[in-house]
C-alpha cells in the first residue's frame, strides 16, 4: 500500500512546494510594488534621497514612484505654519524691552529637499527663532522706546522685512507677522505714566482756562446788555417827567404813608 501511495504522496508535496516558492515570489513582488509608490498630501513636498543622499527631485503633491529598498521619500510640510517667540533688546535710548513675536511663514516648495540637506526638520529652533532674536534686536536700536510706542505699526514692517531678508537665505519664506507683546521696565512704564497724567492735568487746565475765558465773556457781554439798557431807560426819564410818575406808582403799594408832612406824598395829586 505504501509504494502505491508514495507517488501520489510525492507528487502532492511537489505541488505544495510550487505554491509555497509563487507565493513567496508573489508576497515579494506585492512588497516590492508597494514599496516603490507613495504619495504626497496636499500641502506636502517629497524629498527624494538615495542611500541616505538627498537627490534634486522634489515630489509634488500626488503619486509617486520610488526604487524599492534603495530609494526613499522624506515628507515635508509646505503649508503656512506659525511660531511665536520671546526676544528682548535695547532701545535707542538703552531701555530694555521685552516683546513676544509672532510669525506666519513657508517652505519654499521648490527648495524642501535644500531644507532638508542643510537644516531638517528642526529649523523652527536652529534658524527661525535666532533670526527673530537678531531681526528685533537690530530694528529695535533703531528707536527709541516711546517711539517703539507709537510707531509700533513701522516697527513691526521693519522688523518683518529684515526677518525676511534672512530666512529667505535658508529658503523660508515670511508670510507675516505680529507684535503680540511689547514691555519695558518698571521705571519706564511709571515714568510713561507719570507723562501721561501730567499731560491729562495740563489739557484739563487749558480746558478750564478755555472755560474761564468763555465766562468772562459772557459776562462781558451782559453787562453791555444792562449798561445799554439803563442807558436807554434813562433818556426815556429825561425826555418824558411823567415816565417816573407812571414807575412810581407801577412800585406803590397802595398803602398811604403814616406821617404826613408839608408836602403832599403823591405826585399830580392836585391834578
Amino acid at each position: 500500500m505504501s509504494n502505491i501511495f508514495d507517488p501520489i504522496q510525492a507528487e502532492k508535496l511537489k505541488k505544495a512546494k510550487k505554491i509555497t516558492v509563487w507565493t513567496i515570489v508573489i508576497v515579494f513582488v506585492v512588497l516590492l510594488l508597494a514599496g516603490s509608490i507613495g504619495t504626497v498630501g496636499a500641502g506636502e513636498r517629497g524629498v527624494l534621497l538615495q542611500f541616505g543622499a538627498v537627490k534634486d527631485k522634489v515630489f509634488d503633491e500626488g503619486l509617486y514612484f520610488k526604487i524599492p529598498i534603495i530609494q526613499q521619500v522624506e515628507i515635508m510640510d509646505v503649508k503656512m505654519q506659525k511660531d511665536e517667540v520671546p526676544a528682548s533688546a535695547s532701545s535707542k535710548d538703552l531701555q530694555i524691552v521685552t516683546s513676544k513675536i509672532a510669525i506666519n511663514f513657508h517652505l519654499s516648495p521648490e527648495d524642501a529637499n535644500k531644507v532638508w540637506q542643510d537644516i531638517g526638520k528642526d529649523f523652527n529652533s536652529r534658524i527661525i527663532a535666532p533670526s527673530i532674536q537678531e531681526a528685533v534686536k537690530a530694528i529695535t536700536a533703531k528707536f527709541t522706546a516711546e517711539e517703539l510706542i507709537i510707531r509700533r505699526e513701522d516697527v513691526k514692517d521693519q522688523i518683518k522685512m529684515n526677518l525676511a531678508e534672512r530666512l529667505i537665505k535658508n529658503y523660508i519664506v515670511v508670510d507675516d507677522i505680529n507684535i503680540t507683546e511689547f514691555d519695558f521696565s518698571k521705571s519706564f512704564n511709571e515714568a510713561i505714566e507719570a507723562k501721561v497724567t501730567a499731560e491729562q492735568l495740563k489739557l484739563k487746565a487749558e480746558r478750564d482756562l478755555e472755560r474761564i475765558r468763555i465766562e468772562a465773556e459772557q459776562k462781558v457781554v451782559e453787562a453791555e446788555g444792562k449798561a445799554k439798557a439803563i442807558r436807554t431807560e434813562a433818556q426815556a426819564l429825561s425826555s418824558n417827567p411823567k415816565v417816573v410818575e407812571l414807575r412810581w406808582i407801577e412800585k406803590w403799594d397802595g398803602k398811604v404813608p403814616t406821617y404826613w408832612g408839608g408836602a403832599t406824598p403823591f405826585i399830580g395829586i392836585n391834578q
